[in-house]
């Protein structure tokens, strides 16, 4: 059931984010509640690894540093590079740039697995990723912001640890030691982080409401693309290493997918409403591709047996 349930997390992002904007005054009140609510998809993260998931990643350094280094090389050069081309406004090129400065998010597990890629592999990068936010994150958005908008870097570092690292050292501390007493409770965790995230998105579309009409197209076709972009050249370029199809497919869909609701705690707590716009779409928009890519991907594996 709970499975089900978050499989159709785009279409419950959709109703809300309706909902909010029918009806504004039911989330616009909400929005310290921003960062607790990203904290509790985190620890759930968390509640997905064991201390054993580290030591993957000496295990297999290559692979996770090819995929961490493509992460980073591929998502903040191309988010800065589209919000140029596209001409965006200095709010809006912050919201882009800041999902591009993200790290993978968590959902690229679930299709990673239902598109018949290394499942084992998707959570070591995932954990990789997000810890190597706490530098990089803050890092490539001055890189690519401070001569638009200030950019306090310590401060987003000491939020990111926070926000990011603490819930998720937790959960995992949690799920390491308790193991099989916490089973119950990491069951629900699903529902909980898919529940959270479009609460998320529908506070942002609540702050937003007078200004969505201003955000164009233009807007969402770039947001559209930096996701397009992530999948290709995550896909394509380990390909050209001769990796195999499922570790293609993995860092496809890691590069992919962003964790677009750290992009908007981020936006909100050091920029704008407007600037968290970007990852709201971007939350919805790569949950529908990355569903519809695992199941293309799913489909072909079928026919070829």
């Amino acid at each position: 059931m709970i499975e089900k349930l978050t499989k159709l997390f785009p279409l419950w992002a959709i109703l809300f984010a309706c909902a909010a904007f029918i009806f504004p005054n039911l989330f616009n009140n909400f929005q310290n509640a921003i960062i607790p609510l990203l904290m509790v998809v985190m620890f759930g993260m968390g509640m997905t690894l064991t201390w054993e998931n580290f030591k993957e990643v000496f295990k297999s350094p290559g692979i996770i540093g090819f995929g961490v280094f493509l992460q980073y090389l591929i998502m903040p050069f191309a988010a800065f590079g589209i919000a140029k081309i596209f001409g965006l406004s200095a709010g809006l090129m912050a919201g882009v740039v800041l999902v591009g400065c993200s790290p993978g998010g968590t959902a690229s597990n679930v299709m990673c697995y239902l598109g018949n890629a290394d499942v084992a592999l998707s959570v070591t990068l995932t954990s990789t990723n997000t810890f190597a936010a706490v530098i990089a994150t803050p890092a490539f958005s001055y890189l690519f912001l401070h001569q638009v908008v200030p950019v306090p870097f310590w401060d987003m570092m000491v939020s990111i640890l926070q926000i990011v690292l603490i819930p998720v050292l937790i959960g995992t501390a949690v799920n390491s030691f308790f193991g099989k007493n916490v089973e119950n409770l990491r069951k629900v965790f699903p529902i909980l982080s898919m529940l959270a995230i479009v609460i998320i998105i529908a506070i942002i579309v609540a702050l937003n409401k007078s200004k969505i009409f201003n955000v164009d197209s233009v807007t969402t076709a770039a947001v559209i693309l930096l996701n397009t972009i992530g999948y290709l050249l995550g896909y394509f370029i380990p390909k050209l290493f001769k990796y195999d199809k499922k570790i293609c497919r993995t860092i496809g869909i890691e590069v992919g997918m962003q964790n677009s609701g750290l992009s908007v705690a981020l936006a909100i707590k050091y920029f704008s409403a407007i600037a968290a716009l970007p990852g709201a779409i971007f939350s919805v928009w790569q949950n529908v591709s990355a569903s519809l890519l695992a199941g293309w991907w799913r489909f072909k594996d079928n026919n070829q047996k």
